[in-house]
């Protein structure tokens, strides 16, 4: 297993739309493994391809805390959600692996469905999402459709992060021109 570099804001690979993945492969599902480990090591919650420069529909998503034994991974190829009939609008301090350092309040259903394949290419559907888990799922798949959590912020916040944003993109700009 690897470590992968996570890309960060400002790498045009976070606002690109990914590609349906057609066959879950050996290299897919090593993928998958290096991405989980990269989750923990960061640590984090939720990683999507496009956070490590790969243009495809894959996520990885656990909301246990980095001190519990047991771990609870989800690895979803191709995720699709959608809000539960009784959902409800649901604020949250959001945070990003590839917005680091910026928290801010995003509005989202606080209860939804996801339909996804399994590492072993099962189809999978898992209703009745909710909490971290539920908010996890909306925020990984934003990722999959080149939408970042940044986009979704009051207006007040986008002014109060105009900065920090701007240096991030600069300096990652920077980053990618010198390889």
């Amino acid at each position: 297993m690897a470590i992968l570099p996570i890309c960060k804001y400002g790498d045009p690979v976070l606002r690109k739309k990914s590609e349906p993945i057609r066959e879950i492969t050996p290299e897919l599902r090593q993928l998958a493994m290096d991405m989980l480990e990269t989750l923990y090591d960061a640590p984090g919650c939720g990683l999507a391809a496009p956070q490590i420069g790969k243009n495809i529909r894959l996520v990885v998503i656990d909301t246990t805390l980095p001190e519990e034994e047991e771990k609870d991974p989800h690895i979803m190829f191709n995720p699709e959600w959608e809000p539960e009939e009784d959902a409800k609008p649901c604020d949250y301090d959001e945070g990003c692996l590839s917005v680091p350092d910026i928290f801010c309040n995003v509005v989202r259903p606080d209860k939804v469905a996801v339909r996804f394949f399994d590492i072993n290419g099962e189809p999978q559907e898992i209703r009745h999402c909710e909490g971290l888990f539920a908010r996890c799922i909306q925020h990984e798949v934003d990722h999959l459709n080149g939408d970042l959590f940044v986009d979704k912020i009051s207006t007040s916040d986008r002014t109060l992060n105009q900065s920090k944003l701007r240096k991030m993109a600069k300096e990652t700009q920077s980053k990618l021109k010198k390889k």
